[in-house]
């Protein structure tokens, strides 16, 4: 029997968000009222102004006590006689600059009404008008501006964005400072109205991608968005794969960096983190730091950044094989070591790398979640006294925990794929107990080939590598220098292999 499709959110009955505000105002409390369920964060300020009525609607915690104070109360008590009717009051207070405010709006329905004073607005209600001002008076407290934990650089910028969208965009908006930077807002979530903002540079971003980013966040069809990660899966679209399209940034000059080139950032307001589109999968090697430091030693990293890739998804399967399968491979003076390990533990290899892992896995989660005193402890315990009495008491061979050392480190050196490497690496290692070496090459040819295969908004995730590029080589693996790279200025839009390339 089909299941009937079920909407994940359903208004309450009676709930009408495009309901347009009455001329009556105490009609107009009422339904604020109703509608709020009388919350106990609802603040209510009613004053006359001559024979006027007039009333502010806001919530507790949301708005800043002394601007309200200052800059809206008091103001309030001072209308001349002359306004003696609610039109007149409402364009005294709107136009006659009486009250200072950075934002100003007009608000006509109960649904704007909600969202707006819901997002730290004061809204003023006039006796015989059927519309509410609303005066951006933010007093919620944030995060002050850091430098991100996740993204760490020798050089630059010690700025990383806050959990506040207003903050962030300023913090680019001071970096680009070009007419050609437009940001464009929405909401996403049919119960938390949750800001998003656009941003993309004019005429450089590609109108198609532009247009595919706003047509996907517009059918996502969610109650509660409360971070970015909520709407990259639907920017990423249906895929099978492990890897995605889409990237994360904390840094305000990365994701300057990254508009330059055409992309296009998502910025959810309750999150410091931003996503990119399109993101290619060679962008995961690559920091701000490469174009600060000497070209060779950019270079040096990048490389080095790579071979740890492939070091934390190969290594365990590839031993696990070999002990397994082709002892013959491992050289004379290692054999005995190698070999006579495995034989000593009770459990074959495959099961002994698959444990140990997910020992490693469930300590560094442990450590992850507790609070920070006992996770440093929590992980002298599990690295030293576990792993030595396991190998003292022969259930875990050396050569095993060497794996497992050098395949832990190498696995941050690249903190953005640790997702997929620590999935990719518990496939290895049981194609590699099942099938030997010959499962190995053959699992990860189709990596390859499931890598190739991917798009992200039109543009191939293994661009420029495949399809290859050679002018785009001056910036992948091997960095050039300045003087060859402001030669011009790459632009996604013309990768090879992109639906947009040559329009």
């Amino acid at each position: 029997m089909k299941q009937e499709k079920r909407p994940a959110y359903r208004k309450p009955q009676g709930e009408q968000e495009d309901k347009r505000l009455s001329a009556c105002l105490e009609d107009n409390l009422v339904e604020i009222r109703r509608q709020l369920g009388n919350s106990d964060d609802l603040l209510i300020h009613r004053h006359r102004a001559g024979q006027v009525e007039v009333a502010v609607v806001m919530f507790d915690g949301l708005v800043s006590n002394v601007q309200v104070s200052d800059f809206l109360l008091r103001p309030l008590t001072r209308i001349p006689p002359q306004a003696d009717t609610g039109q007149r009051v409402y364009d005294y207070l709107g136009g006659g600059g009486v009250l200072m405010a950075g934002e100003q709006k007009e608000v006509r329905t109960f649904g704007e009404l909600m969202i707006i004073t819901m997002s730290g607005f004061a809204v003023v209600l006039v006796e015989g008008v059927p519309a509410g001002l609303a005066l951006g008076y933010q007093g919620f407290k944030t995060r002050g501006v850091d430098e991100p934990s996740g993204e760490r650089n020798l050089r630059g910028s010690r700025e990383g964005f806050t959990e506040s969208v207003n903050a962030n965009m300023g913090m680019v908006r001071r970096r680009l400072r070009t007419p050609l930077l437009t940001i464009e807002g929405t909401t996403a979530g049919a119960v938390s109205h949750t800001a998003v903002k656009l941003f993309y540079l004019r005429g450089v971003a590609s109108p198609r991608l532009v247009q595919e980013v706003k047509e996907r966040i517009s059918k996502v069809e969610i109650s509660v968005v409360l971070d970015s990660g909520y709407l990259q899966p639907f920017l990423d679209g249906k895929r099978l794969s492990l890897f995605s399209g889409v990237g994360v940034t904390e840094r305000p000059d990365t994701l300057c960096a990254k508009l330059s080139e055409g992309r296009v950032a998502v910025m959810v307001e309750g999150t410091p983190f931003v996503l990119i589109l399109p993101y290619l999968f060679i962008e995961h090697f690559q920091s701000l730091d490469d174009y600060i430091h000497r070209p060779y030693f950019a270079s040096f990293i990048r490389i080095l950044k790579l071979l740890s890739f492939f070091v934390t998804i190969l290594l365990p399967g590839y031993y696990v094989a070999v002990v397994s399968f082709h002892p013959e491979l491992i050289p004379q003076g290692l054999l005995s070591q190698f070999v006579g390990s495995a034989l000593d533990t009770p459990l074959p290899v495959v099961l002994e790398a698959l444990t140990v892992f997910f020992l490693y896995e469930l300590l560094r989660e442990a450590g992850l979640r507790i609070p920070s005193p006992i996770g440093h402890a929590m992980g002298i315990v599990g690295g030293i006294v576990i792993g030595d009495a396991a190998v003292s008491a022969g259930i875990i061979g050396l050569p095993m925990v060497i794996i497992i050392a050098l395949t832990a480190v190498s696995s941050f050196v690249v903190p953005s794929l640790y997702e997929p490497v620590t999935v990719l690496r518990f496939g290895f290692i049981v194609v590699g107990g099942l099938l030997g070496l010959y499962g190995v090459y053959l699992a990860f040819a189709l990596l390859v080939f499931n890598l190739c295969s991917l798009k992200a908004m039109g543009v191939p995730v293994t661009a420029p590598i495949s399809p290859a590029d050679g002018y785009s080589f001056r910036d992948m693996f091997i960095r050039s220098g300045w003087r060859l790279l402001q030669r011009e200025d790459l632009s996604v839009e013309n990768l090879p292999g992109s639906d947009s390339k040559g329009r």
